[in-house]
């Protein structure tokens, strides 16, 4: 039996965006909820209202449903990572907010808005954790907090290199979304042991998908390979124009130190010009 990777978004949709008893553990699993917040049950908000920004192919909100406290949910997967990102989330999710006041909530009916993101790149330089929590809190006493908006961003590759074996659903959702691979035939037996788990792994199965939907997730990962091209070639371009930067600001820093030399030894300023390539007004100047 040969399974597909459930972070490319054709399985990630099919296993979380249809199935909402699946959500509902992921999200539990996951979310920074207490016991008496935890998420009972769940429904999905029509695709055309879903925000998407046509900024990244890989950046589009892959599930938003609200939950039956009227609180948000919005569940992504990231397998690129920009430096606009955590911008792009606290924008969706601050529309999503805002959006429930054209349904005629008053201010103080305005429910909360969880934005979840799991990124398949490590973002987070200097420290080992992958999980990080963000929320709206007071500087001095970070147990007040203004409630709203709360993100949390998963960094995958750093959790997969911990190899983290506990028992715990988040660790178990998580070995997931990183031990299962495109072409992955032995599974993790610790993994099958958990009902809604094992449900997810079987949505992965290959033979359950047709000729036309395994085309559509082999073009996905074409589209994230092309875009990852792109973006290192864009910041290959950037760190080049930067040393050139760098290189000409080095030259015309010791032209103008040759020229303030040669001025002060009495040089006309027409050979100064000649000689170091600066404008004659300029050299006046020095």
């Amino acid at each position: 039996m040969r399974y597909l990777d459930p972070k490319n978004d054709l399985t990630f949709k099919k296993v979380f965006g249809e199935h909402p008893h699946l959500l509902l553990s992921f999200l539990n699993a996951l979310l920074p909820l207490e016991e008496d917040q935890r998420i009972e049950s769940l429904e999905y908000i029509p695709a055309e209202l879903v925000p998407q920004l046509p900024v990244l192919k890989q950046s589009i909100v892959d599930v938003r449903c609200t939950d039956n406290r009227g609180r948000q949910f919005i569940v992504e997967m990231q397998m690129l990572w920009t430096d606009s990102f955590k911008n792009r989330v606290l924008f969706n999710a601050s529309k999503a907010y805002v959006k429930q006041l054209d349904r005629g909530h008053k201010y103080k009916g305005l429910k909360p808005v969880y934005a979840l993101s799991l990124v398949n790149e490590n973002f987070e330089t200097g420290t080992d954790t992958y999980y990080h929590h963000y929320s709206i809190v007071h500087t001095q006493f970070p147990e007040r907090q203004i409630e709203g908006l709360q993100f949390v961003f998963i960094e995958l590759p750093k959790f997969r290199a911990q190899n983290i074996t506990e028992k715990r659903l988040q660790v178990l959702w998580l070995r997931f979304l990183t031990e299962i691979e495109d072409g992955t035939e032995q599974l993790p037996g610790d993994l099958l042991d958990v009902p809604e788990v094992r449900e997810a792994i079987e949505y992965l199965q290959e033979s359950a998908f047709t000729k036309e939907e395994l085309e559509t997730y082999d073009k996905y990962w074409d589209s994230v390979s092309r875009e990852r091209t792109l973006i290192e070639d864009a910041y290959e371009k950037g760190e080049q124009q930067g040393e050139q930067r760098g290189e000409e600001r080095g030259e015309q820093k010791k032209a103008v130190a040759i020229a303030r030399s040669m001025k002060a030894k009495g040089f006309e300023i027409a050979t100064i010009a000649e000689l170091t390539g600066l404008n004659s007004a300029y050299i006046e100047q020095l």
